[in-house]
């Protein structure tokens, strides 16, 4: 890893604590790993634990607090030495600017009385001579915020994140894959100077160290300034895919919204906030940050190179609306979520203790079948088998053991955690790729378990597929996750 300029002795030893917030999100989940794997002392803030517990390591604490309610940050924050500030509520409902500037006043007030020594910042670039969007404009606030805590402030400001998972790429991802011909509104032609989210990790580790008296905003970037269409254009060019953009005079933020809720992963109220800030121009005017760290940024096509074999070959270690889930809590509620794929996502609770709720998930399919409507199960397996596919014919290797790689009717396993996780690869015939995903987490009462359908459709089929099929799924998916449920609960009387 590339590490800032200074010497050893500058460096944090593993005694000091360091807290993490935003480590639901889609950079501080991939940040949790790296310190995870760097060693050092970690403490987590979440507002709901139970959502972060199950992929933090052992050696990792997490605690309960939430940044709007400045009481239950005390102990969260007491004897942290520096503190990583990764939170941002553009998805929330209410004011997100109102929220976010409330949520750093507490952090900072709370930094300063306990006695922080650093916080870690990441905001936006922008030229604040500029009239910058609220969203913009909100993250600049914030960074003055924690300026006023007294503690050492090392203000990160980066453009657009290019990863697999990330807000920006899965735009840009979902409109070249969906689009043959793109009428592109101005904002298509605003420069920006992308970051790769593997970069953006190693500021951030690098960033504890940086030897720093005082507070310092530092501007940080990949070496391309590059406008959002050359940025499609290069990921077509990647995918082998001829694509045409054809130029508008006017295209208003709101129109541009709803058209990217429809077509992209983006919800429109996210997409509103997001076609506002990409108005303005968000590149590196000050070379400090570039010369504060001895790292070597990759260019705009490496970095959607390497996008692209995360995408191609497994799921988004983190995805952009991660926080967005977490931020509800346990609440269940089904239907079509748009994120880098289509995703039907329930959650129940139960009184079952974990390893009983996890019982019928890990014994599911074969003989047992599939807890609801296994009769339509089976009609699909037949339709499978009529177009060449590998139908129901393969059951189960056992009828208790699962691993990863086992055959399991018309799915194969591609991960498995005995402690309560499982998901599944739909290997039956479909215009796409699909996933079934099942999770269980400690609750106050019980478990949690949450139930989640993912669809990676192919083109137009791939959409008619999943919507003209989405009312039977619904029933069936929700059919059978009360099922799951009455046989843990059985499970735990027996």
């Amino acid at each position: 890893m590339s590490t800032p300029k200074g010497s050893d002795s500058d460096r944090i030893d593993g005694g000091r604590l360091v807290l993490l917030t935003g480590a639901t999100g889609y950079v501080g989940g991939r940040l949790l790993t790296k310190l995870e794997q760097r060693g050092v002392r970690l403490r987590c803030l979440a507002r709901n634990p139970a959502n972060l517990t199950a992929r933090a390591a052992p050696t990792t604490e997490v605690v309960q607090g939430d940044l709007l309610d400045s009481e239950s940050l005390d102990d969260a924050l007491r004897g942290v030495h520096a503190a990583y500030y990764l939170v941002h509520s553009m998805g929330s409902d209410g004011d997100f600017a109102e929220q976010d500037k409330a949520a750093a006043e507490n952090f900072a007030r709370t930094a300063k009385k306990v006695g922080v020594d650093r916080i870690i910042y990441l905001g936006g670039l922008g030229d604040d001579s500029e009239e910058l969007s609220p969203h913009l404009r909100s993250r600049h606030e914030v960074g003055r915020q924690l300026f006023e805590s007294g503690a050492t402030v090392v203000e990160l400001r980066a453009s657009i994140v290019i990863g697999s998972g990330s807000l920006s790429f899965e735009l840009v991802r979902a409109l070249v894959e969906r689009l043959p011909v793109m009428i592109c509104p101005r904002w298509v032609g605003v420069l920006t100077q992308p970051i790769a989210v593997e970069d953006l990790l190693e500021y951030l580790l690098a960033a504890v160290d940086l030897p720093a008296d005082d507070s310092r905003v530092l501007e940080i970037g990949g070496p391309d300034q590059v406008s959002y269409g050359q940025i499609m254009e290069e990921y077509a060019r990647q995918r082998g895919l001829r694509r045409w953009l054809i130029s508008v005079p006017v295209l208003t933020p709101r129109l541009s919204s709803l058209w990217l809720g429809l077509v992209t992963p983006v919800y429109a109220r996210v997409g509103r906030i997001l076609i506002d800030s990409v108005q303005n121009p968000t590149v590196i005017q000050d070379p400090t940050g570039r010369k504060a760290f001895s790292i070597q940024p990759r260019g705009l096509t490496e970095a959607i190179k390497r996008a692209l074999v995360a995408e191609d070959n497994e799921f988004a270690e983190t995805r952009w609306s991660d926080a967005l889930s977490a931020s509800r809590g346990s609440r269940t509620w089904g239907g079509i979520r748009f994120k880098n794929r289509i995703v039907d996502s329930r959650t129940v609770e139960t009184h079952a203790h974990p390893s009983a709720a996890f019982e019928p998930i890990k014994t599911i399919g074969g003989r047992r079948g599939w807890y609801y409507a296994n009769s339509l199960w089976k009609l699909r397996a037949w339709i499978d088998l009529l177009v060449g596919g590998v139908g129901i014919r393969r059951g189960r290797r056992d009828p208790q053991d699962l691993r990863v790689g086992d055959v399991l009717d018309w799915w194969r396993v591609e991960e498995y955690d005995p402690a309560g996780r499982l998901r599944l690869l739909a290997e039956m015939k479909v215009p796409g790729r699909a996933w079934l995903e099942f999770e269980v987490t400690p609750s106050q009462h019980g478990s949690t378990i949450r139930q989640t359908a993912i669809f990676d459709p192919v083109g137009i089929a791939g959409l008619a597929y999943w919507y003209a099929l989405y009312p039977l799924h619904a029933l069936i998916f929700s059919g059978m996750l009360k099922r799951i449920v009455s046989e843990a609960e059985a499970t735990k009387r027996r």
